[in-house]
């Protein structure tokens, strides 16, 4: 593939069965970015449409030069689909953006303007209007800012982001939706801008009801992995080493009720097996953990030194 001219900003769009959407979507892209005086390019991922939307973005990349199209076999999720469309993206500063028309493509400056001046390093959209998953939504915005400590409004909608916040997120199913708080707890600065969410006009909606326990066990992972990911010894060790002191505690006693009064009792013996043997199995998560934590580093460091040499233009 030939090398592209390198574009401020390259907008990323997830589309799963949207050929009703897709054709206004991109006009009004043209229309909302064609006078903002930085560059774009739009990357639409067809996230393994059934309907007419391969044929339809065809017939869209020969009248906007600025589309370029990915396409997946299957349907893979929009954690997927964003980091295949920033594998072909070349754009220094990336928006996630749905195309079913929900959000408006004229609020788009709106979410870039703050990067671009220097203000931000991740710029998420706050809804504004009716929705269907308003509480789902409130629920979980509420429990990731008491876990993570994070200050935005609204952590799960469309957002702006400098390209280098994406190498930080974890490429695993729906966790996209975790990208403002990795990125903070990276040291990315955040910001957050009103949005208008409008309804859906076309195409139906792709929530299910039983992906809420999903992301719970997702929030729960991730929280795990941005607290002690780094230091897993700091829970496994813990846990461990005070498991492995109840049941020295519980030894002692049971040596002092034996010897001392001549009372034998089953039980406290089964508590210190278990109690020491639970100490040391944890313990020894502790260490294996530790040495995985070390090799993640390892390769985060080369993927970053990677990027960068290819970002400097070497070969």
């Amino acid at each position: 593939m030939p090398a592209r001219r390198q574009v401020d900003v390259s907008l990323l769009v997830p589309a799963k069965d949207e050929a009703e959407n897709l054709p206004e979507f991109m006009q009004r892209c043209a229309d909302a970015l064609g006078a903002t005086g930085f560059s774009f390019e739009v990357v639409v991922v067809d996230d393994g449409s059934r309907d007419a939307s391969a044929a339809i973005l065809a017939d869209l990349a020969a009248k906007h030069s600025f589309l370029r199209i990915v396409t997946h076999r299957r349907q893979r999720g929009i954690a997927d689909a964003l980091r295949s469309g920033g594998e072909v993206a070349v754009g220094d500063i990336f928006v996630f953006y749905p195309a079913d028309l929900q959000y408006a493509p004229e609020d788009i400056p709106t979410l870039v303007r703050p990067i671009l001046d220097g203000r931000a390093d991740i710029v998420t959209g706050s809804k504004q209007g009716k929705y269907e998953k308003a509480f789902v939504s409130r629920v979980y915005n509420a429990l990731c800012r008491w876990l993570f400590g994070v200050r935005v409004e609204d952590l799960n909608s469309v957002k702006a982001y400098r390209r280098e916040v994406m190498a930080g997120v974890p490429m695993r199913p729906d966790w996209h939706r975790f990208m403002v708080v990795i990125a903070a707890a990276d040291g990315f600065r955040l910001l957050s801008v009103p949005i208008a969410l409008h309804p859906r006009r076309a195409g139906i909606s792709k929530f299910d009801w039983t992906r809420i326990p999903i992301g719970v066990f997702d929030l729960l992972s991730v929280w795990f992995q941005l607290r002690f990911g780094r230091k897993p010894m700091l829970f496994f060790g813990f846990l461990g080493a005070g498991l492995f002191l109840v049941g020295f505690l519980a030894g002692v006693a049971a040596l002092v009720l034996r010897f001392g009064y001549g009372i034998g009792f089953r039980p406290l013996l089964n508590l210190v097996e278990t109690m020491i043997i639970s100490g040391i199995v944890l313990f020894g998560f502790g260490l294996i953990g530790e040495l995985v934590a070390g090799m993640r580093e390892e390769n985060r460091e080369f993927i970053r030194a990677l990027s960068r040499h290819g970002r400097d233009g070497g070969g």
